[in-house]
């Protein structure tokens, strides 16, 4: 195999991967807060064929390399707000702006997810479509009639006995100094890292936190065209580099037959 053969070959594994990406975007278009990702590539080493030098008619020449292809460099996830989407059930939240909910894992680890689509245990508890509990602990009572959250996180009931209003708490929220280095885990979850730098708690509409919108789901954040129009483009890069493969078979087997 020749170096540009190996070289093409780079940039087709590549190719392929950034499809695999974006399939998997497309994939979550209808997933609950879901965050779209990118894939972002690098050059591999170079070969100097010739290092700088200096002629009278050009004055100074700069090296002359042979780049080795491409490789995955990272996949980063793009945390943009998604869209609304109005459900009207109440226990259906929606953060606009910084936060992410928090829930506990059954090791009693935290894990971070803005899919707000929380219903009640047996107990009464928040918990969300994956059973995980909302941190701190919000336990709606059986006799409530109605249950009410404001747009900065507070959480009321309608007593079924007398109609009064009872504040049972409060939604709290978490950020982080950079999200895109925070770990997916699943079901709609991520995880603390040392990229993503210490959980920030905080109340909703305050200190930087976004607002909840009650009977409201965050969509996610993918772009149909967008992901469209880039595999396209994918596809495009992928089949430019098996010509060039077969273009540099075809110039081997030519050498072939002039030796023959």
């Amino acid at each position: 195999m020749t170096d540009g053969m190996r070289t093409s070959a780079s940039g087709m594994i590549a190719q392929q991967k950034r499809v695999d990406v974006i399939a998997n975007n497309l994939a979550n278009v209808n997933t609950t807060g879901f965050k779209r990702s990118r894939a972002n590539f690098e050059d591999l080493l170079y070969e100097t064929v010739q290092g700088p030098r200096t002629t009278a008619a050009q004055g100074i020449v700069g090296p002359m390399q042979i780049g080795h292809g491409v490789r995955l460099a990272s996949i980063t996830r793009i945390h943009g707000q998604g869209g609304p989407e109005v459900t009207g059930r109440p226990l259906d939240i929606a953060i606009e702006g910084e936060g992410f909910f928090q829930v506990e894992m059954p090791d009693g680890t935290l894990a971070y997810t803005r899919d707000g689509s929380f219903s009640l245990s047996d107990s009464g508890q928040l918990v969300t479509s994956g059973g995980n509990a909302l941190v701190p602990d919000i336990v709606i009572p059986p006799d409530a009639t109605a249950v009410t959250i404001s747009e900065t996180g507070a959480v009321s009931v309608t007593n079924g006995m007398d109609g009064s209003m009872i504040e049972v708490g409060r939604l709290e929220l978490a950020r982080f100094p950079n999200p895109t280095g925070l770990l997916a885990l699943g079901g709609n979850l991520f995880g603390e890292t040392v990229a993503s730098g210490f959980a920030a708690t905080g109340f909703p509409q305050e200190d930087g936190f976004g607002r909840v919108l009650q009977g409201t789901l965050e969509t996610s954040n993918v772009e149909i065209v967008q992901e469209m129009t880039d595999m396209i483009a994918a596809q495009r890069a992928y089949e430019i580099n098996a010509r060039a493969i077969r273009a540099a078979e075809d110039m081997m087997q030519s050498i072939n037959d002039l030796i023959r």
